[in-house]
């Protein structure tokens, strides 16, 4: 695993951004763990964060695309901080864009967008917390698409949680590509998690311990993803 992807592991956990228990989801699943991307309120967590998004996307997508768009509201200050990153990373000046729940309806930026204009045939890069629905990218893909003619590179979240989305059968992630056709990827997976923090202290403590290892193999053993597309 990239270096930089255990400095993530271990940087949700110490800005309590991953939490582990037990937390009842919007799906109504029991899960052991939950991922909450607004427990990063410091400039220097958003900072950081940036900084591994930049990363993510130059491994997975390199660096030919033109624009960063993040989905309303937690998607802006990501597209926000990965342009501001992948320009003192890799020297690569990007738009930045993102929709509004709510459309404004005076103004010079009046619409549904704010940020960079689109223009056709832009490369976009979108970025999000986590996806565990899809319903954010099948309000905002149309948006995108109506506003110009663009190409969408990709899509990266935090976290992979590698279970099974809405149709019960691949994960979000994967229910995403299959219906829009661009690839979806993370910065880190579950599987990635558990391997680094099982057994293993972090300021002084053991994160994943056997016990809790044993709640986490369960959980997948029910709603976990083997197949891919």
């Amino acid at each position: 695993m990239e270096a930089y992807k255990q400095d993530f592991i271990e940087f949700m956990v110490e800005a309590n951004v991953l939490k582990f228990g037990e937390f009842t989801l919007k799906s109504g699943r029991t899960s052991p763990f939950f991922m909450n991307a607004g427990a990063y309120v410091t400039g220097e967590q958003l900072k950081r964060l940036g900084v591994y998004y930049a990363q993510a996307i130059h491994d997975a997508f390199g660096l030919d695309f033109d624009l960063v768009f993040g989905p309303a509201y937690k998607g802006i200050p990501l597209a926000v901080v990965t342009s501001i990153a992948l320009y003192e990373l890799y020297g690569k000046e990007v738009r930045y864009c993102c929709n509004r729940k709510e459309v404004k309806d005076h103004g010079a930026d009046a619409g549904n967008l704010l940020g960079s204009e689109l223009c056709d045939g832009d490369r976009v890069v979108m970025v999000e917390d986590v996806t565990t629905s899809g319903k954010s990218i099948d309000e905002t893909y149309p948006l995108l698409k109506a506003a110009a003619d663009v190409e969408v590179v990709g899509l990266v979240v935090s976290l992979n949680r590698m279970e099974v989305g809405k149709g019960g059968k691949y994960t979000a992630q994967q229910e995403i590509t299959e219906r829009y056709g661009f690839p979806v990827t993370s910065i880190v997976t579950m599987a990635e998690v558990t391997e680094h923090l099982w057994n293993q202290e972090l300021n002084g403590r053991v994160v994943i311990d056997d016990a809790l290892k044993v709640q986490l193999d369960a959980y997948y053993a029910h709603y976990g993803v083997v197949d891919s597309l």
